[in-house]
């Protein structure tokens, strides 16, 4: 059965074609992953068949009582209200279901015997989706979600206004899981989860008995629960039948097939061209070279498929730092109330550390700490000498109203505006990306120009908190190699093991010193 149907959509921002001609279908129990480079349009797809952005062309057909679930991050929670009320509030649909079930329960006395039948049947149909979805047994299922991400460890009856990024997600998804709509929408589920709840969520979608449409740049959690994947490139939607392995393999031999017979072709054309100038002038050949000509004006034409620009990164190294990064003795940090254990830990040059642990324990804390920009709440931090730092922050800060050639230019006013352009290209960007306002790029895109500055900075000592958030594959295999190749030295929060494990020198388990578990 079809749950949503988009026909001919075509949408662009200006002068920049996003979609063109596209057209979806999904079918129940279907598990799409929905892959593309960073900007090609998948966030945009999602607002566009959520009804929160109006297409240029084209339709958007839903079936009837079918309930679409968008993780969507910038969803404002409720001040004053707890954790637990939250998660309940998947529920309310079906508590208003309950209440017109005993409304028509309360018509029942009063009822024609035509009237009746038709009201036991609509009951009959509410008794169902009631049961269906878990309305009998709402606080077992509460708990064992908020179990299952780790919301449950935050703390059911803390006020929701008063949680960090990652907690916020965390029960932003454990709410859409628990309404059970028949499709979920989800856009990088995984940024904000550490390795145990993403394990979790991986067992929790395989299971899952209603469709759903994921984006997510993690393939190992997307190659596990999917069966089908939409590709997007070049303004075009095309389907691929198994998983993201399947995937690459059926779009290699593609490109392939298209780049064999664009050869073919262009061979075919140099040859008709050559016959029609060599015998267009003489009387006995011209029909001939009139035919050929015909047969070249009808031709369609194979068009190779335009490679997006791939990000270089290379790491400007500064000179060598001292011995020792950093060292701290019965540190406590923390804001308001300890996150940590009495920390005694250090860093020597040539390390390369990946920190990993749960959301909301302290990890950025502690970066942040060590670079001074949060005092601590008890113990010391003692900084090495000759230190050049480069810190990679997890989301982008600030309006985003400068372009993006203002916004490298702002740290680099030395910079000719070829070597900006230059810089920004070597990241992965087009021209339109480059002369765009940083707010109107994707996630992946934003990460792009913030790697940019980066690179484009003498470090021997790289902070980097999340740093292949949003980051499409291509990227996130370059900055991998990037990091490899780096001689400095590397502090690194990640929930990628993929990620960190061939980068890493020792890891940090944050768990072992966190006072809070989350």
């Amino acid at each position: 059965m079809s749950i949503i149907n988009v026909k001919n959509l075509s949408h662009g921002f200006g002068a920049r074609v996003i979609f063109e001609d596209v057209s979806f279908r999904l079918l129940q129990g279907e598990h799409v992953g929905l892959i593309g480079a960073n900007g090609e349009g998948k966030s945009t797809f999602m607002n566009i068949i959520t009804g929160k952005l109006m297409p240029d062309k084209g339709e958007v057909e839903w079936s009837k009582r079918f309930r679409a679930g968008y993780l969507d991050q910038h969803t404002v929670l409720e001040k004053g209200k707890s954790v637990r009320e939250v998660l309940r509030d998947a529920y309310k649909y079906l508590f208003e279901l309950e209440a017109e079930m005993n409304e028509i329960f309360d018509k029942m006395a009063t009822a024609t015997e035509d009237e009746l039948e038709a009201q036991l049947i609509e009951v009959g149909d509410i008794q169902h989706i009631l049961d269906h979805n878990d309305f009998y047994i709402i606080d077992t299922k509460i708990n064992e979600v908020a179990r299952g991400l780790g919301v449950m460890d935050i703390g059911m009856d803390n006020d929701v206004s008063e949680l960090s990024g990652g907690q916020r997600t965390k029960i932003l998804l454990s709410k859409l899981l628990l309404e059970k709509p028949e499709i979920l929408l989800l856009d990088e589920p995984t940024n904000f989860l550490d390795e145990v709840h993403i394990e979790w969520l991986k067992r929790y979608l395989l299971e899952y008995e209603n469709a759903f449409i994921l984006i997510s740049h993690d393939i190992p959690f997307l190659n596990s629960v999917i069966n089908l994947v939409y590709h997007m490139e070049n303004g075009g939607l095309n389907r691929y039948v198994g998983d993201y392995y399947n995937f690459e393999k059926l779009h290699e031999a593609k490109k392939k097939q298209v780049e064999a017979a664009y050869k073919k072709q262009q061979q075919e054309i140099s040859n008709l061209k050559d016959f029609v100038q060599r015998n267009k002038a003489r009387i006995s050949t011209r029909n001939m070279a009139m035919s050929r000509q015909k047969k070249l004006d009808k031709m369609e034409k194979i068009e190779l498929i335009k490679e997006k620009p791939k990000p270089i990164f290379n790491f400007k190294k500064a000179r060598t730092s001292g011995k020792e990064l950093f060292e701290t003795k019965d540190l406590i940090i923390g804001y308001d109330e300890p996150l940590s254990s009495k920390l005694n830990i250090a860093m020597e040059r040539g390390q390369k550390i990946a920190i990993k642990g749960a959301n909301g324990i302290g990890k950025t804390t502690l970066l942040r700490s060590i670079l001074g920009e949060i005092k601590s709440l008890n113990g010391k931090i003692e900084l090495g000498q000759f230190l050049h730092i480069g810190y990679f922050e997890q989301e982008f800060k600030g309006d985003g109203d400068n372009t993006c050639i203002e916004e490298i230019w702002s740290e680099f006013p030395s910079m000719t505006q070829y070597e900006v352009r230059s810089a920004l290209a070597r990241c992965g960007l087009t021209t339109m990306h480059i002369e765009s306002k940083v707010r109107v790029l994707s996630g992946g895109e934003q990460a792009k120009v913030r790697l940019c500055k980066l690179i484009n900075r003498e470090s021997n000592f790289l902070v980097l908190d999340e740093p292949t958030n949003h980051l499409d594959i291509d990227a996130k295999k370059e900055l991998k190699r990037a990091l490899k190749a780096y001689t400095g030295s590397i502090l690194m929060i990640s929930h990628e093991s993929e990620f960190y494990n061939e980068i890493a020198t020792d890891i940090w388990d944050a768990n072992e010193w966190t006072t809070k578990i989350v």
